[in-house]
């Protein structure tokens, strides 16, 4: 009797209506009817028109039964059944296990064994991708800052275009198919095929007599020629994880989830991939250390390299399966045909929205600093790790174990991040990932620099300074990616929030149009700059931290701006809604009594006939209950 909801007279009675219809005793009143509606609410219990036709009186006169601006009672039960998505009275409850619905496991279950399939091949095809390229013959770590700009964004950008122009022709399913199975088969080819071949095709005596012309300082350039096939195989692993993970992954489980489904489930699926992180890490472990049981004379590399992807090609028709049998066995959830677009913004046009706004200026400081950040310490880490670790079992080995704890780092700072939230909130939340980034990058590029003096306290825990600069490295990286993952990520998306919706979505899209790739591409930019200028990285070493230097204290600035504007806002939102919840007036009734007979007393009563009523009011108009 709570809620007062506007119906178009459901339970309005005609002027005129059949006495017979209502099959009423002398003694008793029609209220004496509708007294069980008001005394025994119902869970669950809907007013709607398939109860209307047990009162055959009102079906036949629709006209007056269907009068509009009517208001009646109805029990608080129904509307929270309602909001709930309980099944309304007469429905069968859906089947559950363990408080979950059968319909939902059967989505949420295949979707975190597809992300877990999908996250241990990234891991695998991201550790071998390092060895190939940075371990070849005739190639260094210098090679990735080029592989990058000019390799792997070009094709990034061609996969998209691509991309755009199949989903106008294909259907989602076969869509999904059409770009998944050609990276299965390209990594299968490369493992059997390419790899072993390699040197057959690899135009290694051309470039050699470049590098002579030229100079060693374009070892980097020429390297991608040197060893195409490995520099292919890098940008497809790279774009295993732009595409089947962002694109494919996300986009299939927002399409059969709902948003209820997606609050609940989202987070595990996060901590399910640092589960993978952990697992795969120790399969390349594995795998890499097959060298020690094999003969003299096999190359251990080639024998780990069929293994492992062998296991990604196994993992990859896994995934397929899995999104055939949700496809063909799950009900998906219908979607609204309307859908708000967002708003195409050219490179010009996104970079004028940028300047325009302080809080998106400071929100792109953040995005653009960690691209460039993490770049410059993760460049110069590589090329100290491959002069530790020369072989590729050893290198592979090693990387194994490097994903194991980033896994296990990101699942422990994932458990963490709510609690610096709660305690800490938004502002330290956002300063700790740079704020790591710093202390790591300040450590491993002294020990490059400074390895000379430092090295008897160093070979006193029996380390030389190179390993401890590869050990501080690791850390480096470690932290930082898991800081990233759980905190990082959160804040940028958690600092949308308190804007208004223009700016809200013209700043995400100017951000991901000039901002994401100028972050990823900015690092190896300044690094190919310091290669040609100085001839390598070793000899821009100084260079490169003091860069890294000034980019984190702007990360730190803009951070610190960000908070102060984000704490307005959030208080400007507060307010608003304080002063909106102030000026909603709520329609409230007059409270109904009810006498010890059981009639309303306060409130008109029903007279159906227009004669004398039991309550002694007499009326010609109808009433609603």
């Amino acid at each position: 009797m709570e809620a007062v909801l506007q119906t178009k007279g459901l339970l309005s009675l005609p002027s005129k209506p059949n006495p017979r219809a209502f099959n009423l005793l002398p003694a008793q009143g029609l209220r004496h009817r509708f007294t069980p509606l008001k005394a025994k609410p119902l869970d669950g219990l809907s007013l709607s028109l398939n109860g209307l036709s047990r009162f055959h009186s009102f079906a036949t006169n629709p006209h007056g039964v269907f009068q509009k601006n009517r208001t009646f009672h109805i029990c608080r039960a129904e509307a929270a059944a309602a909001a709930d998505g309980q099944p309304l009275f007469g429905e069968p409850e859906s089947p559950k296990f363990m408080g979950i619905e059968i319909v939902t496991l059967k989505k949420i279950i295949p979707l975190g064994l597809m992300f877990f399939c999908i996250l241990f091949n990234y891991t695998i095809l991201r550790d071998t991708k390092d060895v190939l390229v940075v371990t070849a013959k005739g190639s260094s770590a210098e090679i990735i800052p080029f592989l990058k700009t000019w390799v792997n964004l070009p094709m990034a950008i061609g996969f998209m275009l691509l991309y755009t122009k199949l989903a106008n022709v294909l259907s989602k399913q076969a869509l999904f198919y059409t770009v998944i199975l050609p990276f299965i088969a390209f990594f299968g080819a490369f493992g059997f095929v390419l790899y072993p071949l390699s040197h057959y095709f690899h135009p290694t005596a051309f470039t050699d007599k470049l590098l002579a012309t030229l100079g060693p300082r374009f070892l980097g350039p020429l390297a991608i020629i040197r060893i195409w096939s490995f520099c292919l195989f890098y940008v497809m692993a790279e774009l295993w994880g732009s595409v089947v993970v962002s694109v494919l992954f996300w986009g299939f489980a927002n399409q059969i989830t709902t948003v209820e489904e997606a609050k609940k489930f989202y987070p595990l699926f996060g901590l399910g991939a640092n589960v993978a992180l952990i697992f795969s890490g120790r399969t390349v472990k594995y795998f890499s250390s097959l060298r020690q049981s094999l003969g003299p004379g096999v190359d251990g590399w080639a024998m780990s390299l069929k293994a492992m992807m062998s296991i990604v090609v196994g993992m990859g028709f896994t995934i397929c399966f899995l999104y055939w049998w949700v496809n063909k066995f799950v009900p998906l959830p219908t979607r609204s045909k309307k859908k708000k677009e967002k708003p195409n913004m050219g490179t010009m046009e996104s970079l004028k929205f940028l300047v325009s706004s302080r809080y998106i200026r400071d929100l792109a400081t953040l995005v653009v600093a960690y691209g460039i950040s993490i770049n410059l310490v993760e460049v110069t880490w590589k090329s100290k790790l491959k002069a530790q670790f020369p072989s590729p079992n050893e290198y592979s080995s090693f990387m194994g174990d490097f994903s194991t704890a980033t896994g296990i780092a990101t699942f422990t700072m994932m458990l963490l991040s709510q609690w610096i939230f709660n305690k800490y909130g938004w502002g330290v939340a956002a300063k700790i990932t740079p704020t790591v980034l710093l202390l790591t990058g300040v450590g491993f590029f002294s020990l490059i620099l400074f390895g000379g003096p430092v090295a008897p306290v160093i070979a006193q825990f029996g380390m030389t300074p190179l390993l401890a600069a590869v050990y501080v490295g690791a850390l480096q990286n470690i932290f930082s990616k898991s800081a990233k993952y759980s905190l990082f990520d959160p804040c940028k998306e958690m600092a949308y929030i308190p804007l208004d919706e223009e700016t809200k979505v013209k700043g995400k899209a100017a951000i991901d149009v000039v901002c994401n790739p100028l972050g990823k591409s900015g690092g190896a930019l300044i690094q190919q700059f310091m290669i040609l200028t100085f001839g390598s990285l070793a000899n821009s070493t100084p260079y490169l931290g003091g860069i890294l230097l000034v980019i984190v204290l702007a990360w730190l600035a803009a951070a610190k701006s960000l908070d102060t504007q984000f704490t307005a806002l959030r208080q400007e939102e507060e307010l608003e809604k304080e002063m909106e919840r102030a000026a909603v007036k709520i329609p409230v009734l007059a409270e109904e009594k009810e006498d010890g007979n059981g009639s309303f007393v306060g409130g008109p009563a029903l007279n159906p006939t227009g004669g004398d009523s039991a309550s002694g009011s007499s009326t010609s108009s109808p009433r609603n209950l």
